[in-house]
Formats: structure tokens, C-alpha cells, sequence
């Protein structure tokens, strides 16, 4: 066993007591982020704040699994009062460490069968094989582009991706990706309403899709329902007729 495949087995070490302290540990760490997001949303004087700890800490919200909360806007703000080398270096500092909780996450959550079923789904399984083609160059550019990255994550741990090299993509992609925000917001000094409103947008831009895939998910169960209540009576009557005396 190699090194890296030894790396990456560590997660899912199968004793008992590791399990319930992983457990633990990951859910404070969720009510951590959980806790980082609200204070975030309710205290204006936090969002207002210049310090680098909270451009630091800001990135777990915005990086952890299935997050709607844009990263971009709060480089942008940071990026008027520091060096575009300072804001990209302390938001990938937080955004790799966000990255390691999340793939422990999902290493997790795979271990407990939970990604089983969505792995039996058609379109996912279709999915994973492309994605497995080019696994690395599939992530780095959906790390570099601004498109929503979470089902990536996902990608990562069912196609079972190393820990390692999933970060390294992380580095090598959102390295030049912030650089190239914290140099726009430093020379253009982006108004904080044009940045609040960028802020806004973002949140919809990845929200609506999810609830367009909820609606058409929901169809699609409702017309699978009515379809197998349909061919039930017919069923039956088969049944009931192949039952009768003479056949």
C-alpha cells in the first residue's frame, strides 16, 4: 500500500470507538460553521469588520458542503484595505482547511451507506463515469470557474479520490482564481452597494437551480406514482382472473 493510499484509508478506520469520536468531532464542527454563518448574518458589525480573521473564518460558511453563500463578494470587499497577495493567501489558507472538514464529511457519510442510493441513480452513475475520466482536470476547472462546485465534492468522494490530491486541485485552482478577484477589487475598489448587490445575485444564481431541480424532481415521482397505480389494478385483475376456476 502506498503512502497516499494509506492517507486516504485513514478516515475510515472501522472500529466502533473512532466512529462515535469522529462523529463528535464532525458535529461540532458543523455547529461551528453553522454558528460562524449566523453570527455572520445577523451582526452587521461583523460583516463590517476589516479584520483578516473574518475574511479567514468567513471562508468555512462559504466552502463547507452545500453552501448558497458566495465567496467572491467578500474578497472583493477585503481586497480595498489589504494586498491582493494577503486577502488570496488568508482566503485560500481558510478555504483549504473548509475543504479537508468537507471531504472528511463525505468520507463519512459514504461509510455510513448513506451515498449508496444516490450512487444507484441512473443519471448519477453517468455522472461518475465521465467525471472519472478526467477526474482532476473535471475538478480544477470547477474550482477556477465560478459555477457551483458542491456536487464536485461529492464527485470526489464516490469516485474515491485521495485527500491529497483533491486538495492540491483546491490549491492550484483557487490560488490564481482569488488572485485574479483580489486584484480586481484593489484596483477597481469595488462600492460596497455594487458588492452587495453582486452578493445578492450570487445567492440566487445558486439557489434557483436547486429549486428548479426540486420541482422537476417532484413531477417526475408524482407521474412515477400515478403510472404504478395505474398498472396496479390491472394487476390485480390478472391476478383475480387467473385465479378463477377454468384457468
Amino acid at each position: 500500500m502506498s503512502d497516499l493510499d494509506f492517507l486516504t484509508q485513514l478516515p475510515l478506520k472501522k472500529t466502533g470507538r473512532a466512529k462515535r469520536a469522529r462523529i463528535i468531532i464532525l458535529s461540532l464542527e458543523i455547529i461551528l460553521i453553522i454558528g460562524l454563518m449566523a453570527i455572520w448574518v445577523t451582526s452587521s458589525s461583523i460583516r463590517q469588520n476589516k479584520s483578516l480573521w473574518v475574511l479567514f473564518f468567513y471562508c468555512f460558511p462559504s466552502e463547507f458542503l452545500i453552501s448558497f453563500v458566495p465567496h467572491e463578494p467578500v474578497i472583493l470587499f477585503f481586497s480595498k484595505y489589504y494586498s491582493a497577495l494577503t486577502v488570496t493567501l488568508v482566503s485560500l489558507a481558510g478555504t483549504v482547511l473548509a475543504e479537508a472538514l468537507d471531504y472528511s464529511t463525505l468520507k463519512l457519510v459514504e461509510e455510513f451507506k448513506l451515498l449508496s442510493k444516490a450512487k444507484k441513480s441512473a443519471f448519477v452513475e453517468k455522472l461518475i463515469k465521465v467525471f472519472g475520466r478526467q477526474p482532476y482536470l473535471a475538478l480544477w476547472v470547477a474550482a477556477f470557474l465560478p459555477v457551483p462546485f458542491y456536487p464536485f465534492r461529492f464527485l470526489t468522494v464516490m469516485t474515491n479520490l485521495p485527500l491529497v490530491g483533491y486538495l492540491a486541485v483546491i490549491v492550484t485552482a483557487r490560488f490564481p482564481k482569488f488572485l485574479i478577484l483580489a486584484l480586481i477589487g484593489r484596483v477597481l475598489k469595488i462600492p460596497d452597494l455594487i458588492i452587495v448587490a453582486f452578493f445578492l445575485i450570487l445567492i440566487l444564481a445558486g439557489y434557483l437551480p436547486s429549486v428548479r431541480f426540486d420541482k422537476k424532481r417532484k413531477k417526475a415521482r408524482a407521474r412515477s406514482e400515478q403510472s404504478s397505480l395505474a398498472i396496479k389494478p390491472e394487476q390485480e385483475e390478472k391476478t383475480a382472473a387467473s385465479s378463477r376456476p377454468g384457468f
